[in-house]
């Protein structure tokens, strides 16, 4: 049986929460909790709480044992980006890029 949950719009490029999520893919729930909390990266905080509503949508929706589940898939993807535009010397533009991200996270049982 699986359990999922999914993150819209996260505030940070993908390729930074990439680095995260590529730590706990695979790890059992209790070791990927362990492991984003001493993660020194700022992505670690929203992985760690996308990873803790996952473990309550297989307890409360799908009555999973929390025990036995693991982080079977975590996907990052791009999502919208902001543009903006800084200015810059002799009244020019430069455009500034931010970039957004959706996480998907999918638990299940050992």
């Amino acid at each position: 049986m699986q359990a999922g949950a999914s993150l819209k719009l996260l505030r940070m490029s993908p390729r930074k929460v990439r680095l995260v999520a590529d730590m706990i893919r695979g790890k059992g729930v209790e070791e990927a909790l362990k492991t984003l909390r001493f993660a020194q990266r700022a992505a670690s905080l929203p992985l760690k709480k996308l990873i803790e509503s996952a473990v309550a949508n297989a307890e409360n929706n799908h009555g999973l044992d929390i025990d036995t589940l693991w982080v079977r898939e975590i996907r990052v993807d791009e999502g919208p980006t902001l543009k903006r535009f800084r200015p810059r010397a002799q009244g020019r533009a430069f455009r500034v890029r931010k970039r957004t991200s959706h996480v998907s996270v999918v638990l299940a049982e050992r």
